[in-house]
């Protein structure tokens, strides 16, 4: 075989390879977590949805997100920031969102990418037509077989609220009796949120905004080359982290705009987190 042959043959290879790594991280995974409390006698089932970006699965009617959640049927579907993206329509999201609203309890705190946004409050005002629970700086409940929940939401820790922080009137409001659920879309941010010297705590914080670390490595780069806010080598892009009897869980998100077409998702498949607390 010749070396011009053998040429063709290893860029014919690694062009395929590139090719399938490209397509694989376009596909949607739905990440199961398994959270236990002592507050919770009941199994609660959560769908998480983070960093969609106005993105859409399945075709533009969102089919291949709300086909999933229909399959998982869990008690209440929680958006965590930049479900729209700094530009474009908001179309898709607001399908999504209509349609998982007609069919279960949604909570909904806003990311980054809304706050750059110049016509956002035409965005939130949709939303508001929907029913679903916009929380900036404060709770709603939830009950779940007659156990109580409550949902706060903050898009960022030191964003300024009613009274103090957004975030310290969550704290504020907490009541230990309930299960107590943010939404809090920087996930550097942990440190404000597990604040050791606050009597009563969250029990599982939810966050995005990292995208998984874009680039991840299996074993060896876990959460992944950079992170918005984090750097390089960030450590918070992705998984299950604990804090004393708190969960804090980071979703890789849903984001695949046509403009990572140049910064693509490597072993970092998008992700749609599926919670079951018992």
């Amino acid at each position: 075989m010749s070396k011009k042959v053998k040429k063709r043959i290893a860029f014919c290879i690694a062009l395929f390879t590139i090719i399938m790594l490209y397509c694989w991280g376009f596909s949607l995974k739905c990440e199961e977590y398994k959270i236990s409390s002592d507050k919770i006698s009941s199994t609660v089932r959560l769908v998480f949805v983070s960093d969609l970006h106005n993105c859409f699965y399945g075709g533009t009617d969102q089919s291949g997100i709300i086909d999933k959640i229909e399959e998982i049927q869990p008690d209440a579907v929680l958006f965590g920031g930049d479900v729209i993206d700094q530009y474009g329509g908001t179309k898709y999201s607001l399908k999504l969102m209509k349609s998982a609203a007609e069919k279960y309890p949604c909570f909904y705190t806003h990311g980054n990418h809304e706050e750059m946004r110049d016509d956002i409050d035409s965005f939130y005002a949709e939303v508001d037509k929907l029913n679903i629970h916009r929380l900036d700086g404060q709770g709603a409940e939830l009950t779940v077989n007659r156990q109580k929940i409550k949902v706060y939401g903050v898009s960022d820790a030191y964003m300024q609220g009613k009274k103090k922080t957004q975030l310290q009137d969550c704290l504020d409001d907490l009541d230990n009796s309930c299960y107590n659920i943010l939404l809090a879309h920087s996930p550097e941010q942990y440190t404000e949120y597990f604040e050791s010297s606050n009597k009563v705590q969250f029990d599982l914080v939810l966050s995005g905004h990292a995208h998984g670390g874009q680039w991840r490595i299996p074993g060896i780069l876990e959460q992944g080359v950079y992170s918005p806010d984090q750097g390089i080598f960030p450590d918070y892009t992705n998984g299950q982290f604990s804090y004393g009897d708190s969960v804090h869980i980071v979703s890789r998100g849903l984001a695949r705009p046509l403009r990572m077409i140049f910064i693509p998702r490597v072993f970092n498949r998008p992700e749609l987190s599926v919670i079951s607390i018992n």
